[in-house]
């Protein structure tokens, strides 16, 4: 039976749970990103946080419960139907074409979304309007200098920034990023921060991440999940009073 109210926010889920035989790797999640919020998912190793943006990004289906775009029930929808509804996701690990320049690697991350296969072969303007798009996010993202480079001369920083480029140039609804700061810098983790803090006022961003002192700076809202359940979510300031949470990092789990 359809719900009656379905939930607000751009991409929303309602007790979503995934099962592994008999681990339960996420439990009855509900969640809700909201437009121009940067939204960050954190709890101790294991605690399902990479389990939950596969199902978020359609890489892996719910064993129950429910994912919503803008209201519209997607439950179940395949990871290339994601990208085309709008739903962007970058990896826990860098995940671009190393022997490819910058801007061929933005540009073929938006033609595999963006057009279908034969596409480019049937119509002449096709690669013309996708490199636009790919330098537009490349400017965005502070590496429209660098198009000409090879991707894998890049710093570590310099690949994250360009896998942000690529998911932002199939002009998502949502951004999904898993651990955008992994291997980074603290220069580099400083230029991060303030790459994210403007996306989150364009779009609605979903955050795994680590680093407490960049996840406190960042956020709008905070989710904290345990065990695969939430154990709190609210603004960083609640969250980090939140006796539970604090409980829960003990022990040099953070």
């Amino acid at each position: 039976m359809a719900d009656a109210h379905p939930p607000d926010g751009i991409l929303a889920t309602q007790g979503l749970s995934k099962s592994f035989g008999g681990l339960r790797a996420v439990r009855d999640v509900t969640l809700t990103l909201n437009p121009q919020e940067l939204h960050a998912v954190i709890g101790p190793n294991g605690a399902g946080k990479s389990t939950f943006v596969n199902l978020l990004s359609g890489e892996l289906s719910p064993t129950s419960g429910k994912l919503f775009l803008e209201g519209r029930d997607i439950t179940g929808t395949r990871p290339w139907q994601m990208a085309r509804l709008g739903v962007s996701r970058s990896f826990q690990r860098t995940n671009i074409l190393k022997t490819l320049s910058v801007l061929e690697n933005v540009r073929l991350g938006v033609q595999a979304v963006k057009l279908p296969a034969r596409a480019v072969l049937s119509a002449p303007h096709s690669k013309a309007s996708l490199i636009e798009a790919a330098r537009r996010a490349l400017d965005r993202v502070g590496l429209g200098a660098h198009e000409k480079t090879i991707s894998g001369v890049l710093s570590h920083g310099a690949q994250r920034q360009l896998e942000i480029a690529i998911a932002l140039a199939c002009d998502p609804r949502a951004l999904l990023l898993d651990e955008p700061l992994a291997g980074m810098g603290q220069e580099e983790g400083e230029r991060m921060v303030v790459l994210l803090q403007s996306l989150a006022r364009e779009h609605a961003v979903l955050l795994i991440e680590h680093d407490m002192d960049f996840v406190f700076k960042v956020a709008d809202r905070m989710t904290v999940l345990v065990e695969g359940a939430v154990l709190a979510s609210g603004k960083p300031s609640e969250v980090r009073a939140n006796p539970a949470v604090q409980t829960a990092y003990l022990g040099g789990h953070a």
